[in-house]
């Protein structure tokens, strides 16, 4: 079984203001909380609804 990273967004600015995405692909964090809780996600449709602005403000 593969190990078990994260990657920050090269979207991510200095005040570290962005998501970060495990290598595995199924688990988000907010980046300004690296020990906090982590949102289990379906990184596809994360990302279709992202593209579609579902987030938008």
């Amino acid at each position: 079984m593969n190990p078990k990273y994260w990657r920050k967004s090269s979207y991510s600015n200095v005040n570290g203001n962005c998501v970060e995405l495990t290598t595995t692909l199924d688990e988000i964090r907010d980046s300004k909380d690296p020990h906090g809780p982590t949102l289990a996600v379906d990184v596809s449709t994360f990302v279709r609804a992202v593209q579609h602005g579902r987030f938008d403000r």
